[in-house]
């Protein structure tokens, strides 16, 4: 959340940017101008350049009838008789020169001699010209320079800047992850009473999950009801081009941590700083510094400093151990998406503000959203708000939000585009393959929609119902997913006697699922409960030659059996299958009580 006054600050901040970029654009347009001036007036300098000899003769052959000469200069400018343009010329010493010249004048020849007083540029020294485009050059670095270091404060949420007005009530779906977090709140609240107990404040938290289940909101929550600053930054922000500045932005974050005690410092994608250190020079090296510096400053807090580090990242794994030990971030809280009751409390929240139907029911919305985050589901109301608007609804109603969800999940509809029959069949019998072998598998959920109309990079779609939360998934549902993968492949092959494009996603997941299955889970009985998967060489070799033939030779029985299974389903339920091809071919789209009928 923010206040009004961030958008003068952040206004005034791109101003900076902008300036800069404009500045370092009209340096470089001025150096490549007058390189290419340099170059173009050396050319006619050559050209238009009249020798010392040459001068003293034609001077001597009363050929010369105008000198044009700077008082103190060297360079004449000299005008010859029947020659147009006028040429240069350096002389070794003037008033040897000047005594030649009023000689021939009293000799009789008419030359025009025009002395001029000093210039102001004349009397720059030659070498600072010459040190003119390295100074343009180094103004230029220590611009880019500047520019890298702007915003190196972190933003800062209090009650002289912004202050986050985000409590645990505006966070839902995450109740048993509050109540651990309730503890910093309590911390940071009265460090002092912990202190007395001989209690340790934790020094750092890690918040990781799936991105967009409220890791950076829940991280703003415990800075509302502490009612502490809260100085945000991504881990982004320290990554630059020239060495040592993520560091130094590492040392002035916590320094201004120090000045705000008690705080929160809040890190979000900390894997972009914190992954593991590697020995490689350049940006790694950069960044081996940076990670170094965040771990001296944490170890660095003392007893009366009550700083708490909240970080956020979507991939545990990549982060360096040495930040995961106690006395760094001794707590790490798993965000999970949330489930039935929780999907529920975030509906409720997001459609506080939004004009929703008395014929919406959010706890089937709830049900049918298993598996989705919090963002996707403000996601879908916010959808579901435009394509209301759009149909020019009083109010978002059902089907706004079934349409949401689609196009949030398969993607945009596109009735305009045009396609074949012979395609619209093949596309019929696809999914009507996937839907009819669905069908008949006990582990299988129940089809919600069937359509031939395209959506997204998707031909066609087959749409399940997902109204239960899985957390386990058994080998015997992941075999059947297998089946069902390849029903619209099979079906195919069965109807048109030929195959397609079509169903290369399709194989993709197969092929994954059937892998993962083999070299993750340990469900291969020929190989047993092993897991081969991210093993090196020299590990695999552990396990008996050939064991990489063997893991494929597993997939494919996996993935061949499966295909089996699909066509002898289709062939058993063939006039299932052409009666919805055909439906489908009618009208396009098939809904949850039609496909049942199929099978009354």
């Amino acid at each position: 959340m923010s206040s009004k006054k961030d958008k003068p600050r952040d206004k005034k901040e791109n101003q900076k940017i902008w300036l800069i970029i404009i500045l370092s654009i009209v340096l470089i347009a001025l150096i490549i101008g007058l390189g290419i001036f340099y170059v173009n007036n050396k050319e006619k300098e050559d050209e238009n350049t009249l020798s010392y000899t040459d001068l003293i003769k034609e001077l001597s052959d009363g050929n010369i009838e105008k000198i044009e000469m700077t008082v103190g200069s060297t360079t004449l400018k000299v005008k010859q008789k029947d020659v147009e343009e006028e040429k240069t010329t350096i002389v070794p010493n003037t008033e040897s020169f000047m005594e030649l010249v009023q000689q021939k004048v009293a000799e009789g020849n008419e030359i025009d001699l025009n002395q001029k007083p000093k210039s102001f540029l004349s009397q720059i020294p030659s070498f600072v010209i010459s040190f003119l485009p390295t100074a343009i050059m180094l103004a230029l670095f220590i611009m880019i320079f500047k520019m890298q270091g702007l915003g190196e404060k972190g933003k800062v949420y209090d009650d002289t800047e912004r202050k986050t007005k985000i409590k645990f009530d505006d966070v839902a779906g995450l109740d048993e992850e509050k109540e651990e977090l309730v503890e910093i709140v309590e911390f940071l609240k009265k460090p002092e009473k912990f202190t007395k107990m001989g209690a340790k404040i934790p020094k750092g938290v890690l918040l990781y999950g799936k991105p967009g289940t409220g890791k950076t909101l829940i991280a703003k929550a415990i800075a509302g009801e502490a009612d502490v600053p809260f100085i945000s930054m991504s881990g982004s922000e320290f990554i630059e081009m020239f060495a040592g500045l993520g560091a130094s932005r590492v040392r002035k974050l916590f320094e201004k941590a120090r000045k705000l005690s008690p705080c929160i410092v809040f890190i979000d994608e900390i894997d972009a700083i914190g992954s593991r250190r590697t020995s490689n020079s350049g940006a790694e090296t950069e960044n081996n510094q940076t990670l170094n510096q965040l771990l001296v400053e944490m170890d660095g807090f003392s007893s009366e400093e009550t700083i708490i580090v909240l970080a956020a990242t979507n991939r545990p794994e990549m982060l360096d151990k040495a930040l995961l030990r106690p006395g760094r971030f001794d707590r790490q809280i798993t965000i999970p998406t949330p489930d039935l009751n929780g999907r529920l409390e975030i509906l409720k929240i997001h459609s506080k503000d939004k004009r929703i139907s008395e014929d919406v029911n959010l706890e089937s919305i709830a049900e049918d959203t298993a598996g989705f985050t919090g963002a996707e589901l403000a996601n879908i109301l916010n959808e579901a708000a435009i394509i209301a608007t759009k149909r020019k609804h009083d109010d978002i109603e059902k089907d706004d939000i079934e349409e949401a969800v689609k196009k949030v999940t398969v993607g945009l509809e596109k009735r305009a585009r045009v396609i074949s029959e012979k395609d619209k069949k093949l596309t019929a019998y696809h999914e009507a393959g996937h839907a009819v072998v669905s069908k008949y598998l006990p582990t299988q959920t129940d089809v919600k929609e069937v359509s031939i109309i395209p959506r997204g990079v998707a031909g066609g779609y087959t749409m399940y119902k997902s109204d239960e939360d899985k957390y386990y998934i058994s080998k015997t549902e992941m075999k059947e997913k297998l089946v069902a993968l390849l029903g619209g492949r099979a079906a195919e092959k069965l109807v048109l006697d030929d195959i397609s494009t079509g169903a290369s996603n399709d194989i993709e997941v197969a092929t994954k699922i059937a892998r993962d299955m083999v070299t993750k889970y340990g469900m291969s009985d020929n190989l047993g409960p092993i897991d081969f998967q991210g093993k090196e060489p020299y590990e695999m070799q552990l396990f008996g030659e050939n064991i990489g033939d063997k893991i494929g030779q597993e997939v494919k029985e996996l993935i061949d059996n499966a295909y089996k299974e699909a066509q002898n389903l289709l062939k058993e339920h063939r006039d299932k299958l052409d009666k919805i091809a055909e439906t489908l071919l009618q009208k396009e789209k098939i809904n949850e009580e039609d496909f049942k009928k199929f099978f009354e």
